[in-house]
């Protein structure tokens, strides 16, 4: 439900597994993917200019942002739409359900709790010409932070490209989760559904490398690979709710007797 690219796919199995003729059934498989082909955007012309943005030089210095709307209603909060940003330098990216009715007020709550509260604030923001971003409270918000919000002349692919791929990959796999997945029941009978799996569509794009960089974007950011469960598989170091006996034991250390001064 989540593919992201048959890169992106093959280096993920090749880290932990292996079988006879595996990319061959693997590019089969992700190139004849039904849900895949159903909500897949249909790419249209590519554009060659790209409006000059300069580089970033450090994460969160420069992010874009755009918003997913017209989502089937989810999570108790009914959210309808979901706003997307994208670190330009790291690539890390934020998914923050939200409605497609809020307010600027609401949008810049969402983006102060969210963002400039653990990221600090952006010195370029970067985005169409959407009236939440343009009016009322926000366009203060940004003149009061002195933030710089760039408007792009046109909303056209053009105006980041890269931003615009990423963002609308991340489209894609939500619209696949309203059209395919509306609710989901795990094994124990809870309920799902897109808000409530995002946080696992996030980290299968934060394990994976980044076609610009080479690297996952959270290595970039912060230095480190998140882990996954099939890491601490491998190591054989997951144990979920250890009985106190075996914690203890675990925990023993020698303890040698100094010798008195």
């Amino acid at each position: 439900m989540g593919h992201m690219s048959e890169d992106r796919i093959k280096e993920r199995v090749a880290s932990t597994a292996w079988w006879p003729k595996w990319e061959q059934e693997l590019s089969e498989y992700i190139n004849t993917c039904g849900r895949c082909q159903k909500a897949n955007r249909k790419h249209g012309k590519k554009y060659e200019l790209l409006q000059q943005i300069g580089e970033p030089t450090h994460p969160w210095e420069t992010i874009n942002m755009d918003w997913v709307t017209e989502l089937v209603s989810g999570g108790k909060e009914k959210y309808n739409a979901c706003l997307i940003m994208v670190d330009r330098f790291s690539k890390i990216m934020r998914c923050l359900p939200c409605h497609k009715e809020d307010k600027a007020m609401d949008t810049a709550l969402l983006f102060w709790n969210n963002i400039i509260s653990t990221c600090g604030v952006p010195k370029i923001i970067i985005s169409d010409r959407d009236p939440k971003l343009t009016s009322g409270f926000l366009t203060n918000l940004y003149d009061m932070l002195e933030t710089k919000l760039p408007f792009s002349k046109d909303y056209h692919p053009q105006t980041d490209a890269l931003a615009e791929r990423m963002i609308q990959t991340m489209e894609d796999i939500l619209r696949r989760f309203c059209a395919c997945v509306m609710e989901y029941k795990d094994h124990e009978g809870y309920s799902h559904d897109w808000v409530t799996l995002l946080p696992a569509v996030q980290l299968a794009y934060h394990t994976s490398q980044h076609s610009t960089t080479g690297k996952t974007p959270p290595l970039v950011e912060k230095g480190w690979n998140p882990l996954l469960p099939v890491d601490h598989l491998k190591r054989n170091l997951l144990t979920i709710h250890p009985q106190p006996e075996i914690f203890m034991t675990s925990e023993k250390r020698p303890v040698t007797q100094l010798p008195d001064a």
